[in-house]
């Protein structure tokens, strides 16, 4: 959550000449509904499921950056999917990085209350933390880019 995903992905892609994607914002295309009203309405567990038809929908064409939701690498069936014909980067930020970086409506419905967020920030990092490669994203997208570029040996 906040930690550059989607602006990484997209830089990273136009460097690349690759397609990029947003997952959630596919599943908002498709739902017709912000992320926030969908766990409002629907529940996380639903959000979950449709977030992991889209990424499977959205995983076998080639050159595609794809840029996740903070919780879809958590699920052990995307992480394999993920993994399984990609390379899976961790954007690594601090805590206080994140709450900094989130805006203050409520468009992220799991950082509406500090102590839970942080505990979600704790777990998801022990899950991140299986990522094939971890980043320092707290640099502009153009080195974190860079750093990705270089690891992955294409820069």
């Amino acid at each position: 959550m906040a930690a550059g995903k989607t602006t990484v992905a997209r830089a990273l892609a136009k460097r690349l000449d690759w397609r990029a994607v947003d997952i959630d914002e596919l599943v908002e295309g498709r739902e017709r509904q912000p992320v926030a009203e969908i766990f409002a309405k629907r529940g996380e567990a639903y959000f979950r499921a449709v977030e992991r038809q889209v990424l499977v929908e959205h995983l076998a064409p080639r050159h595609l950056v794809v840029a996740t939701g903070g919780g879809t690498f958590v699920d052990v069936q995307n992480r394999a999917a993920i993994n399984a014909d990609g390379v899976s980067v961790w954007l690594d930020v601090p805590l206080e990085t994140v709450v900094a970086r989130l805006p203050p409506d409520s468009r992220r419905p799991l950082s509406a209350d500090r102590a839970q967020m942080e505990r979600l920030f704790t777990v998801r990092q022990a899950v991140y933390g299986l990522a094939e490669m971890r980043i320092d994203a707290t640099a502009p997208p153009e080195e974190i880019v860079e750093r990705i570029l270089d690891r992955l040996e294409l820069g």
